[in-house]
């Protein structure tokens, strides 16, 4: 069976929930996985590793710059090993927004990077008023109101599919 790494950027936490249940289903699968957050660990053994799996969320149309510099950093390192990358974010709450191919976000951030994960998962976030500070409540509310999405301040919404990161979950085993 085999090590596998689940690193996590995460904003508010969906990211990791996303990356825990990941780890469940592979660990029940006979897999040994480890989660960890990109930005608090600074460097991992990654050669330690028979498969990674790199997971982001999204903030104001950006992943956060840790993550770019760890795929910078560590390039050829993953293209040489089984790997894979799932994106959060709550334009995926939209099933034609699901894809690598049609999530703005995450083909963005593959074409920019150099490298390319041979699988790709695109997942709907949560969104959490109440955990949020002020101003990032009321950005984000303004943003859901224009995209016609909740804005209820008090509300609590996941968007995720969890068949959907199952299924992925499933082709991490097949990786």
């Amino acid at each position: 069976m085999k090590r596998i790494l689940i690193a996590c950027s995460t904003v508010d936490g969906h990211t990791v929930e996303i990356g825990r249940r990941l780890q469940e289903q592979l660990a029940t699968r006979g897999h040994t996985p480890e989660l960890v957050q990109l930005e608090q660990t600074p460097s991992l053994p990654l050669a330690d590793y028979d498969q990674i799996v790199i997971g982001a969320s999204i903030r104001y149309g950006h992943f956060r710059p840790a993550l770019y510099q760890f795929v910078e950093r560590n390039a050829a390192l993953l293209a040489s090993k089984p790997s894979a990358f799932y994106a959060v974010n709550a334009v995926a709450r939209k099933p034609a927004k699901q894809t690598a191919e049609t999530n703005p976000y995450t083909r963005k951030f593959l074409a920019k990077v150099p490298w390319k994960p041979a699988l790709v998962g695109v997942f709907g976030g949560k969104i959490n008023y109440p955990q949020l500070g002020p101003l990032d409540r009321n950005v984000i509310r303004f943003i859901m109101w224009m995209t016609k999405g909740p804005t209820d301040p008090r509300s609590v919404t996941d968007f995720t599919d969890w068949t959907q990161v199952e299924a992925f979950g499933r082709k991490l085993t097949e990786q």
